[in-house]
C-alpha cells in the first residue's frame, strides 16, 4: 500500500505581506478565534487600528521557512506575538531566529506558553515588559470571544496604533454547560426524552469553532434526546471532572458522547475514577478528527496515527465505544484580513447522524424493559462446513451460547424451548439452513420485497460493488421461492443465529480476512432481517471471531461506503472475546463498535509425550541406560531409535543433520523429546461464564506462575522458586540446554526415603528434613485415595534414584512438584520460604481471579445488555506474565 511521510522536511513560504502585528500559534481553534475577532472589528467599522498578520508556526518546521519568514515579516513589524505549546523546546531554532531578528530590527517579542501554565524561559526571551507578557498570555489562556477582542486591542495599545485601553483579562470557567446560563435554562429548552451529555474541550468554547457540536445537538434532539453540551478544559482537571460530575447527574444523562482525547486512567495502571462512573453507562468515543474530509475520504486508513494515538488507543483506557469521526479540519476561508487560513472543523452531517443514532439506539437499549428486550446471539462458521458451525478460538461456543441462555432466561429475559444442552442446540442448528447447506427449511425467512427494500436504501457504491461481484438476490444460493432461508432460530426474544459466509464457490480459508471481498446478497439479507424484521436491541457475536469487522472499508472512522456499517449500522454490539487476543479484537471495537466482553483462555497443561513419541522417550532412556549397564545392546536400539525419527520424519524438527554422529543426533533428539513434553497445551476448551474446576484449575494456576511476573519474591517463577529451595545451585529450569547433563542431586535428596505425605488442609508445610524421593527419582506423585498401601506408596523411579540424567528430566520432576503443590498433595517443607512466597500469592490473588472469572463474564455481558457500562481492562497471555488481566469478563483494550 503507497504511503507518504510527512517529515516537515519542505521548505514554505507562506506568502504573507507585512503586518503591524504578528501572532504565531499552533493552535488551528485560536488563529480561528482571532480572524473572527478581526473580522468582526473590521465589520463594525472598528478595524482601522494595525494589521494583524496570523500564522501556524507548524507550517514553519524547516529552517528555511523560518529565514525567509523572520527575514521578510520582522523588520517592518511593531510587535511579535508567539504562543508556544511544550515550550521553547519544540520550536527551537524558531524561537532563536526570531529572538535575534527582533533584537536586530528592535521589535518587542513575546514568547508566551501554550497552555494556562507559566513559563520562565519563555519570559527571560521576550522583550515586552513583564506586565505587559502576564496580560498577553492570560487573555490566550482564558480564551473566549471577550478576551479574543481585549487580546488583539491591547496589542494594538502596544504598538501605540490604539488607545483604548481594554478590559483585563476575564476568567472563564474551568468547565459549564454551552449555550445557557444554568441547567434549569437548558431544562426548559429540551424535548420530553432521555438525557444525553456531550462533553468536548474548552478550546472549542474559548475559540467559538462550535460547528461540530451545534450539529450533534442538532441530531440528538431531532430523535427525542435532551442533549446537554458541556465544555471542559481536561477530564483530568479537578475542577472540570466534578462540574462534569455533577451536572451529568442532575440532568440524568442515560449516555454520554465524549469528544475529547487521552484518558483519565494510565495504560499499565489501576484504571483511575473518571467524571462518568457515577453514571454507569456507554461513553461514546467521538472523533473531531485532525486531518481533512478530502484525504479521509480518498485514504483506507481512516485516521492519522496522531488521532488513532489520542482519541481512539487511550480513549479505549477508559473503557470508550469508539464511534466514527464526525468533522475534519478544512481550510474553510482564506482571511483577507489577517492572510491566514482559517482552519476549523467542519461537520460531515451523516457521520454526525450515525452517532446519533448509535446513541439513540444504547438509550433504546437502556430504557426497555428486561422481558421486551430483543438479542441475537450470533455464532461463527468457519470453515463453513457444517462440522465447524459454532466455531470460537479456545471457546466451547455452544456450551457458552446455552450457558447465556439459561444466564438470559434466569434475568428475565423473554426465552422459549431453550435446549437443554449444547449437544441439544446443535441439533437444532443442524437441521436448519447452514452455510453449508442453505436450503433446509428449519429456520426464518426473509422475502425479495423487504430484501430490496434494505437494499435500495444502502449507498450506491455498495449496491453496485455487491450486484458486480454476486449478480442478482435470486442468484443467491440461500433464496429459495421468494425470499432468502436465515440461519436463524428463535427461543422466545432471544435467537440463535449461524454468521453467514463472506461469499461461496470460493476458498472460505483466503477468503476470511480478505480486504477487498464484498459479501453477498444473502449476508446483507441475514443482518438486515436482524436490524428490521427482528429490529434486534442489542447483537452479541459469540467468541473469536466473525468476520463481519473484517468485510472492506476503512480501519476505522468508517464511511457509510464501509461494509461493516452498510452491513450492521448503528446496532449495540457486544463480542465475547479471548483475552488473550487484542490485535483482532480491536478490529471488533474500532469497525464494529463493539463492546468486549473477554473471557479466559482454555485451562493449560503440560503437553507430555504420546504416541509414538512416548516410545521414542522410553527408547531413548533405555539407550543411556545400557550405555552404563550393558552396552551390548546399544548397537540395537540406536538403530530402532534412528529408523522411527526416520519414520517420523523428526530429523529436521530436531536439527539433526544428513551425516551427523549417532550421539550428537541421539542428544538433539532427546532435547526436542524433552522440550515437546514441557509445551504448554491447552486441556480442552473454555465455557464463557464458567471457571476452570479441578484438575484443570490446578494446572492453569501452574502454567500462571511458570514464567517471572514481577520482581518481589511472590511473582518469581514456581519453578524457579521450587530449584532455589532445593538447592539446585545455578540451573535455571527456564532457560537450560534439555539435553545437558542435569545438575548434581543435593545431598539431602541422595537417596531419599518414600515420600511423606501431610493433609494440605491440616498440614501447610512439612517439618524440616523432609524428603520427596519422587522428586529425586522423577516419578509421579502418589494418589490419593483408598486403594490400600499399594496405592499410596510412590512408583517405581523411572531414572536412577540418585540422580536426574539431564535438564529435561529435572525441569520434568519440578513441573510434576508444581502442580503437587498447587494442588494441596504435598506441602513443602517450613524451610523452602521461596516456594512458599509464589503459593501464598496463588491462594490471596491468582487462584480467586481464577475462580471468580465465569461469573464476572456472565455479570459484565448483562451490564452491556442493559445498556450500563463494561469495566474495562488490559489484554494479554495470563500464563505469559501477565496475571493483571485476570479476572476476565471486562472490556478489554
Amino acid at each position: 500500500t503507497q504511503g507518504q511521510i510527512d517529515d516537515g522536511g519542505e521548505a514554505l513560504d507562506l506568502g504573507q505581506s507585512p503586518g503591524d502585528i504578528l501572532v504565531l500559534s499552533a493552535a488551528d481553534t485560536e488563529l480561528a478565534g482571532l480572524a473572527g475577532v478581526v473580522a468582526r472589528s473590521n465589520g463594525t467599522g472598528e478595524g482601522q487600528g494595525p494589521t494583524i498578520r496570523l500564522a501556524n508556526y507548524l507550517k514553519l518546521s524547516h529552517p528555511m521557512s523560518v529565514d525567509v519568514y523572520a527575514e521578510r515579516m520582522i523588520p517592518q513589524a511593531k510587535l511579535v506575538i508567539v504562543r508556544l505549546l511544550g515550550g521553547e523546546a519544540y520550536w527551537q531554532y524558531g524561537v532563536e531566529q526570531f529572538a535575534a531578528c527582533c533584537a536586530d530590527a528592535d521589535v518587542p517579542v513575546a514568547f508566551l506558553p501554550g497552555d494556562d501554565q507559566p513559563d520562565e524561559s519563555l519570559a527571560r526571551r521576550s522583550t515586552v515588559g513583564a506586565d505587559a507578557w502576564h496580560r498577553l498570555w492570560r487573555y490566550l489562556a482564558e480564551g473566549g470571544p471577550e478576551n479574543l477582542a481585549a487580546f488583539v486591542v491591547y496589542a494594538g495599545c502596544l504598538t501605540g496604533e490604539a488607545v483604548t485601553d481594554p478590559p483585563e483579562p476575564r476568567p472563564v470557567l474551568r468547565a459549564g454547560i454551552y449555550g445557557y446560563g444554568s441547567l434549569d435554562d437548558w431544562r426548559r429548552a429540551q424535548p420530553d426524552g432521555p438525557a444525553a451529555a456531550i462533553v468536548f474541550y474548552r478550546a472549542l468554547y474559548q475559540s467559538g469553532t462550535l460547528a461540530p457540536v451545534d450539529a450533534l445537538v442538532r441530531a440528538l434532539r431531532e430523535r427525542g434526546i435532551a442533549a446537554l453540551p458541556l465544555y471542559v478544559a481536561s477530564l483530568k482537571d479537578t475542577v472540570s471532572a466534578d462540574t462534569v460530575r455533577s451536572l451529568t447527574e442532575q440532568a440524568g444523562a442515560g449516555i454520554v458522547l465524549n469528544c475529547t482525547g487521552f484518558a483519565v486512567s494510565a495504560p499499565g495502571a489501576a484504571r483511575a475514577e473518571t467524571p462518568f462512573d457515577h453514571l454507569d453507562c456507554p461513553v461514546l468515543q467521538v472523533v473531531l478528527a485532525s486531518g481533512s474530509e478530502a484525504a479521509w475520504r480518498k485514504g483506507t486508513n481512516g485516521l492519522s496515527a496522531r488521532d488513532i494515538a489520542m482519541q481512539v488507543a487511550l480513549p479505549e483506557v477508559d473503557g470508550r465505544i469508539l464511534t466514527r469521526a464526525i468533522a475534519f479540519k478544512s481550510a474553510a476561508r482564506f482571511d483577507q484580513a489577517t492572510e491566514c487560513d482559517v482552519v476549523e472543523h467542519a461537520p460531515v452531517a451523516d457521520r454526525v447522524g450515525f452517532v446519533a443514532d448509535l446513541a439513540a439506539n444504547w438509550l433504546r437499549l437502556r430504557r426497555t424493559p428486561v422481558a421486551k428486550r430483543r438479542v441475537a446471539l450470533v455464532l461463527a462458521n468457519y470453515p463453513t462446513k457444517d462440522g465447524r458451525l459454532g466455531n470460537g478460538v479456545g471457546l466451547d461456543t455452544p456450551a457458552a451460547t446455552v450457558e447465556v441462555l439459561r444466564t438470559l432466561a434466569g434475568a428475565g429475559y423473554s426465552t422459549a424451548d431453550l435446549p437443554k444442552d449444547s449437544a441439544a442446540l446443535m441439533q437444532t442448528l443442524g437441521r436448519g439452513p447452514t452455510n453449508a447447506a442453505p436450503l433446509r427449511v428449519e429456520g426464518e425467512r426473509w422475502s425479495l420485497a423487504d430484501y430490496q427494500t434494505f437494499f435500495a436504501a444502502l449507498p450506491y457504491a455498495i449496491r453496485s460493488a455487491v450486484t458486480e461481484r454476486w449478480g442478482a438476490p435470486q442468484d443467491d444460493p440461500s433464496f429459495v421461492g421468494d425470499g432468502f432461508n436465515l440461519a436463524v432460530h428463535r427461543f422466545g426474544n432471544v435467537l440463535v443465529a449461524v454468521q453467514p459466509a463472506r461469499g461461496y464457490q470460493i476458498d472460505p480459508a483466503e477468503s476470511y480476512h480478505d480486504p477487498a471481498l464484498v459479501p453477498p446478497h444473502g449476508y446483507l439479507a441475514f443482518y438486515g432481517w436482524l436490524r428490521q424484521a427482528f429490529d434486534a436491541h442489542a447483537v452479541v457475536h459469540v467468541g473469536k471471531h466473525g468476520n463481519m469487522e473484517w468485510l472492506p472499508g476503512k480501519s476505522l472512522a468508517l464511511s457509510q461506503e464501509c461494509f461493516p456499517e452498510a452491513v450492521f449500522g448503528p446496532l449495540p454490539h457486544l463480542y465475547p472475546f479471548i483475552v488473550n487476543d487484542p490485535g483482532e479484537g480491536s478490529q471488533a471495537k474500532r469497525r464494529s463498535q463493539a463492546v468486549i466482553i473477554d473471557h479466559l483462555t482454555p485451562p493449560l497443561a503440560r503437553a507430555e509425550a504420546y504416541g509414538p513419541y512416548a516410545e521414542l522417550e522410553r527408547l531413548v532412556d533405555e539407550y543411556y541406560e545400557a550405555a552404563g549397564v550393558d552396552p551390548r545392546r546399544l548397537a540395537l536400539l540406536r538403530q530402532q531409535i534412528l529408523s522411527q525419527v526416520e519414520t517420523l520424519g523428526l530429523a529436521r524438527e530436531c536439527g539433526i543433520a544428513e551425516g551427523e554422529p549417532d550421539d550428537t543426533a541421539l542428544g538433539k533428539l532427546d532435547a526436542y523429546l524433552c522440550e515437546l513434553k514441557e509445551w504448554q497445551i491447552r486441556d480442552g476448551l473454555h465455557v464463557f461464564g464458567c471457571s476452570p474446576e479441578g484438575e484443570q484449575r490446578a494446572s492453569l494456576l501452574v502454567a500462571l506462575t511458570r514464567l517471572d511476573r514481577g520482581k518481589e519474591p511472590a511473582e518469581r517463577s514456581l519453578l524457579r522458586a521450587l530449584a532455589s529451595d532445593l538447592d539446585l545451585e545455578g540451573f535455571d529450569p527456564l532457560d537450560c540446554d534439555f539435553a545437558a547433563d542435569a545438575p548434581p542431586l543435593p545431598p539431602s535428596l541422595r537417596g531419599a526415603p518414600d515420600l511423606i505425605r501431610g493433609d494440605a488442609a491440616t498440614h501447610r508445610r512439612q517439618e524440616p528434613g523432609t524428603t520427596l524421593a519422587w522428586v529425586a527419582s522423577s516419578a509421579l506423585p502418589p494418589r490419593n485415595d483408598d486403594e490400600g498401601e499399594a496405592a499410596n506408596s510412590a512408583p517405581p523411579p523411572r531414572k536412577d534414584g540418585n540422580k536426574w540424567r539431564t535438564n529435561g528430566d529435572a525441569v520434568e520432576a519440578l513441573e510434576e512438584l508444581a502442580l503437587a503443590v498447587v494442588k494441596g498433595e504435598h506441602a513443602p517443607p517450613l524451610q523452602w520460604n521461596a516456594t512458599q512466597a509464589v503459593l501464598d500469592q496463588i491462594e490471596t490473588t491468582l487462584a480467586p481471579a481464577i475462580d471468580t472469572c465465569g461469573e464476572r463474564e456472565l455479570a459484565a455481558l448483562l451490564t452491556g445488555l442493559d445498556g450500563r457500562f463494561v469495566l474495562p481492562g488490559p489484554s494479554g497471555a495470563p500464563t505469559r506474565g501477565r496475571p493483571d488481566v485476570l479476572p476476565t469478563g471486562r472490556n478489554f483494550f
